[in-house]
């Protein structure tokens, strides 16, 4: 099966109420309510409605969306997109037109921790900006 391959699809004057799991991609056009929980990538419709609290790996919204995402890997809102609630995610790509109302966490807590890099010839050097998720440092001397 191709990566971007739609497993299953929820068409367009749809309801649905309950608990999706699923591998590979889900493709929702109609009415959802409920709890999804996957590692996969779940695309949300230009008319689709969704409320719930939806864990996927990868989360591709054109349509409507309220509640709570947590997404591994990333969330993209289309420029009809409409989403209200709390988002998770390491990767947000928005279009403009694209409506988002809520919460937004990213993992980039700061922190600040002395490192000695040997490469940069920084030793005894302060880390500004180390962010939790991410390997990248920026070194002042």
């Amino acid at each position: 099966m191709a990566r971007d391959e739609i497993n299953a699809f929820l068409g367009s004057g749809t309801t649905y109420q309950g608990r999706l799991e699923f591998k590979g991609s889900v493709r929702i056009d109609g009415s959802f309510n409920g709890e999804v929980e996957s590692e996969g990538t779940l695309v949300i419709g230009r008319e689709a409605h969704v409320e719930g609290t939806l864990h996927v790996g990868q989360l591709i919204v054109s349509g409507r969306v309220k509640g709570e995402v947590r997404a591994l890997a990333k969330v993209v809102l289309h420029k009809t997109a409409n989403f209200d609630g709390s988002m998770s995610t390491p990767v947000l790509m928005m279009e403009e037109g694209a409506v988002l109302e809520g919460q937004v966490s990213m993992g980039t807590k700061k922190t600040e921790k002395p490192v000695d890099d040997a490469r940069s010839g920084a030793t005894g050097s302060t880390v500004g900006l180390a962010t939790a998720t991410r390997p990248t440092l920026a070194v002042t001397k």
